[in-house]
């Protein structure tokens, strides 16, 4: 794997979505992170304001916060927040958009601040003045975005089912990769996709990973995108089996989540909401040979997903879940990428997931829908031992991005609520 995957993003210790475009939910510098042990107490403070999406953090404290608004065609805005208490300290006011769909912040290497929400892409400064901004060509969301090395934003627009606007998998219409170049947002190349994708788009170094509704496909990058026809690796192989999301890219290999069908049906959680009937899985996709394999994370009917694995690459361990069923399950992972059953236990997370590996902890929600409060759980990794539980004030079980802070603080989003945990 590319040792300069993260080049293109400022180096603090959450600059983009999952940490950095391989999708590994670890931090993405040397800042120190929380030491979670058993019993350690955790301090939180919440703040409810819809529509929440996700925070990165940049420089010592700094921490910026994406939101949106509601229905059918809509603006978003990013907040520079208290990395403490979570006040607004300053305001970029509305940003154009579009189709509601998350969207994505990250922190460029050249200083400024992007983001792609709806039809639009906007560059910022740190102190949230708008630089630049710019249309995208179709009109669906663009769900986030990848830098690559040389500072160029990859993004794609979005195939799936919107609220309140559902699309059968036979209508679905193949997607569109853009490259923008980071000064002005101008599209310097683009290139049609040969399936539909609702999946957020992965990268590491020079290469392009989107989850298609039936394959893994890759796209190179040398100043304009390069197609690799020779690797399209079907996944969708059963009979009841529903489309894969984002791809975490680790150990020489894709890892994704399949049975995505269903995400629609979320009113504040997703038990009980997932439509596939064929076993949800972790997928494997070898990056050299395009090979597929996969070991259900669980048998039952219904599984559903919105959102990636995780894979400690230091303790060759995976973890995937299914928010459908309400089930958490790890997997040992041998030199030739077999999946051996690690741990497993009865667990409502949704969203993406954050791994210190110093430690092994692992950052997880989970949603208690008796009380309709999300909760925020890290478990050993190793073992999938319970070490600490604390409630938010989000009332939505998450399916959104959490992130790091510094001083042993985690940020987690939930669409309705931003909480700020810190532990020891």
């Amino acid at each position: 794997m590319s040792a300069d995957a993260n080049a293109g993003y400022w180096s603090g210790p959450w600059p983009g979505e999952d940490g950095g475009p391989r999708r590994l939910g670890v931090p993405a510098d040397s800042s120190p992170a929380p030491q979670i042990r058993a019993g350690i107490p955790v301090d939180v403070v919440s703040r409810t304001d819809p529509l929440v999406t996700m925070v990165v953090t940049r420089d010592p404290g700094e921490v910026f916060l994406l939101r949106n608004g509601m229905g059918p065609d809509v603006t978003c805005s990013v907040e520079r927040i208290d990395p403490d208490t979570l006040v607004t300290v300053a305001d970029s006011g509305p940003l154009a958009g579009g189709r509601m769909w998350p969207g994505g912040i990250a922190a460029h290497a050249n200083g400024s601040l992007y983001v792609v929400f709806g039809r639009h892409a906007h560059r910022l400064a740190p102190d949230l003045t708008v630089l630049a901004s710019g249309e995208l060509p179709r009109d669906r969301p663009y769900n986030s975005f990848v830098i690559l090395p040389d500072g160029t934003l990859v993004t794609k627009d979005f195939a799936g089912s919107l609220p309140g606007a559902p699309v059968a998998p036979d209508e679905r219409e193949p997607c569109e990769l853009l490259a923008l170049e980071p000064d002005g947002l101008t599209i310097v190349d683009r290139l049609a996709l040969p399936e539909p994708s609702i999946a957020r788009i992965s990268s590491d170094g020079a290469h392009v990973y989107v989850v298609g509704d039936t394959s893994l496909l890759r796209v190179g990058w040398d100043g304009r995108f390069v197609p690799d026809p020779g690797f399209r690796a079907r996944y969708l192989t059963e009979e009841g089996q529903s489309y894969g999301w984002d791809c975490v890219l680790a150990l020489g290999a894709a890892w994704f989540l399949d049975n995505g069908d269903g995400s629609t049906n979320f009113d504040g959680s997703f038990r009980g909401k997932g439509i596939s009937t064929s076993p949800l899985q972790l997928i494997r996709v070898d990056l050299a040979d395009g090979s597929v394999s996969s070991a259900a994370v669980c048998e039952a009917e219904g599984g559903l997903i919105t959102n990636p694995p995780v894979v400690d690459e230091e303790r060759r361990i995976a973890v995937g879940y299914d928010s459908g069923n309400g089930v958490m399950a790890a997997f040992d992972i041998d030199d030739e990428g077999g999946l051996t059953p690690r741990w497993r236990r009865d667990h409502d997370h949704a969203s993406h997931l954050l791994l210190l590996p110093r430690s092994g902890a692992l950052v997880t929600g989970d949603h208690d829908r008796d009380r309709m409060v999300e909760q925020v759980v890290v478990v050993d990794i190793a073992t999938g031992t319970e070490l600490v539980r604390a409630d938010t004030e989000g009332p939505l079980q998450s399916a959104v991005f959490p992130a790091l802070g510094w001083d042993a603080t985690v940020y987690w989003c939930s669409l309705s609520t931003v909480s700020r945990l810190r532990f020891g």
